[in-house]
């Protein structure tokens, strides 16, 4: 350790630009700073940045900070498990998400909703009729919708009217809107595949420079992203390589270490395990992209 790379103490007047500079350039403190600019020069430079959500991200309260990354160009795609889905389109729709879960399932009522589980597979349905994918048919379903109570939140809906639907992995059983009498398991499977290709195009765009975070999901994005990459490097003669990664989580998984920070990055690049509360380390992260890009509003 020097002393030039101790923490500095906070002062009166000073800026978010201070706080960064003042933390210490030692182990994760350095680790975040490292995945900040990596995003940064990712932006500067056109590259894809990816960013994975799983549910709690988005049921503590940070889509909003994602819309604001993809509309200021930041974040180029979002994929999800089913979960932020569900949690997400509720938010939009009704302005209120999650339930009491143990309650719920002491006398059976746990995830049976009827407007979430009817809605959303009805959306599957039309899209899988239309050709289209998961995300997109859910995002079209609430730019439909008359009464939104929180479509400026929406990660479905903003990534929808931005022309770049957010994709949606999802896991048969898994999730409370496969409950409902109107699930279709072939409209499922055909929409939320079709999302999983668009993934793995997406994915090309990771080559020499390129972003992937992957924020709170333990297993489904990490085993999807592998399979997503392996699909890119086939057709693309082992490319993309060359790119950062870094989850972020409140605790530290296999599928995460191996499938996103490990793996993905040994014939180039590098990746980083960021620990902590989503509802601090995630807008964190927003802000020191922002304020190192220079944006103002």
């Amino acid at each position: 350790m020097s002393a030039k790379e101790f923490a500095e103490p906070p002062v009166a007047g000073a800026s978010f630009a201070d706080f960064l500079a003042g933390l210490p350039d030692v182990l994760v403190a350095r680790d975040f700073l490292r995945v900040v600019d990596a995003v940064v020069s990712a932006a500067r430079a056109k590259k894809t940045v990816v960013v994975m959500l799983g549910g709690h991200v988005v049921k503590t309260g940070l889509a909003p900070v994602m819309v604001d990354l993809m509309k200021r160009g930041i974040i180029t795609h979002i994929a999800t498990n089913g979960s932020a889905a569900i949690h997400d389109y509720e938010l939009a729709r009704f302005g209120a998400t999650s339930e009491d879960v143990a309650a719920g399932l002491r006398d059976g009522t746990f995830g049976m909703a009827n407007e979430t589980g009817g809605e959303m597979n009805a959306a599957f349905t039309a899209g899988m009729k239309d050709g289209i994918g998961m995300g997109e048919a859910l995002g079209r379903a609430l730019d439909r919708q008359k009464d939104l109570a929180g479509g400026e939140m929406s990660i479905l809906l903003q990534s929808y009217r931005l022309g770049r639907p957010m994709t949606v992995h999802a896991a048969l059983g898994a999730e409370i809107i496969h409950q409902h009498p109107a699930t279709d398991g072939a409209a499922i499977g055909d929409t939320s595949h079709r999302d999983f290709r668009r993934l793995a195009d997406v994915v090309k765009g990771l080559h020499d420079g390129g972003v992937v975070l992957n924020l709170g999901s333990a297993v489904i994005m990490p085993e999807v992203f592998l399979k997503a990459l392996t699909i890119a490097r086939n057709l693309g003669q082992g490319k993309p390589t060359g790119f950062v990664t870094a989850d972020f989580d409140m605790t530290r998984h296999y599928r995460p270490r191996m499938n996103v920070v490990q793996r993905p990055t040994l014939e180039g690049g590098k990746g980083y395990e960021i620990t902590g509360h989503h509802e601090i380390m995630v807008p964190l992260l927003a802000w020191a992209v922002v304020e190192r890009l220079g944006i103002r509003d």
